[in-house]
């Protein structure tokens, strides 16, 4: 179905098929590429389109020239009974995180509480997808993931830090679970990375560039660093995720990742640290207070639960599709036939 922009609205399926022939197209299996291609097309669903359909080419790119082990499948070990540690293998980051949740989930409704540690790692996407996951399965997560360096310590100009997300998922008695996810700078680097590809500016805010001034120039932006959020909290923030996906997994700190962007350099090698909670009293007594809690939000004027436009986005693009714009679609059609 054509749309408006130059681009065309496509059904998930239909979006996820493509994704996915691209993928195996070249070289990737076909468990591995149905996995990157389902979380890729989700976050686009989601309106997360910094991590859809515009990492495509970029994650080819990689495979192309083995920056990406497009053939790498996890490997999961137990040093101890509540850890779940997961060695991606320099292959993409989705199957590890499935696989590593998954089996994490059901230690944590055994022990009640369980992580998952994930090392030599890759772009993880949308952080929602993974705790909404383990919500799905009754449980609480949180996540936290490293990334290439993005954002600068509190005073300096060169950045140390990846934007270096935070993203939370509960269960709930009614619905579906509460899902949380932001990154620490202002707005996440795809952002910055789509508009470059688009030929757009970004808002003043945003970012710096390598001198540490205002820019609305997405490329300057890159070369520079993010703004991160609440200014010096952001960045002791970053420094906490930093600790625990990467000191604590035993994966590349950020400062040493290679770019998720080129296909060229260093493989990221990034991690990605997950916690699981089963609640205490039950799911049932959990769902309950959930729901209290929620509701005095719900009805308090002026306000909206977190992840309310999310959900909307993901009503609208399971009625309509994912609205893809042209130059993305003809990538991925021409990927998808070996190009």
């Amino acid at each position: 179905m054509q749309g408006a922009d130059d681009g065309a609205f496509l059904p998930l399926s239909e979006a996820e098929d493509l994704m996915e022939r691209a993928f195996v197209a070249h070289g990737v299996p076909e468990e591995t590429a149905r996995s990157v291609a389902r979380a890729l097309v989700a976050a686009e669903a989601e309106g997360q389109v910094g991590h859809g359909f515009s990492r495509l080419g970029d994650y080819i790119a990689q495979v192309k020239t083995g920056k990406v082990i497009g053939h790498a499948m996890p490997v999961i070990t137990r040093p101890k009974p509540a850890i779940v540690h997961v060695d991606a293998g320099f292959g993409f980051a989705y199957p590890a995180m499935e696989a590593g949740i998954d089996a994490a989930v059901e230690t944590a409704q055994d022990l009640g509480a369980a992580f998952v540690a994930i090392h030599r790692s890759h772009h993880c996407g949308a952080l929602s997808l993974q705790v909404e996951r383990a919500a799905k399965q009754g449980v609480a997560a949180m996540m936290v993931a490293n990334s290439p360096p993005a954002i600068a310590p509190w005073g300096a100009r060169d950045p140390l830090f990846g934007t270096n997300p935070i993203a939370f998922a509960a269960p709930r008695a009614k619905g579906a679970p509460l899902v949380i996810d932001l990154s620490l700078s202002v707005v996440a680097r795809g952002k910055v990375m789509n508009a470059h590809k688009a030929g757009a500016d970004i808002p003043e805010g945003w970012a710096l560039d390598a001198e540490g001034r205002p820019t609305t120039d997405p490329k300057a932006a890159l070369d520079g660093s993010m703004v991160p959020i609440g200014g010096a909290k952001g960045t002791a923030l970053a420094l906490m995720v930093e600790v625990l996906s990467a000191a604590m997994t035993g994966a590349n700190f950020s400062a040493d990742a290679g770019s998720f962007f080129s296909g060229e350099g260093a493989r990221p090698g990034v991690g990605q640290f997950i916690t699981l909670w089963s609640p205490p009293e039950g799911a049932d007594r959990f769902g309950e207070r959930m729901e209290t809690l929620l509701g005095r939000i719900a009805e308090m004027e002026g306000t909206r639960l977190p992840g309310a436009r999310r959900a909307e986005a993901i009503a609208r693009a399971l009625s309509d599709g994912v609205f893809v714009p042209k130059r993305y679609l003809e990538l991925a059609r021409d990927l998808a036939a070996g190009g």
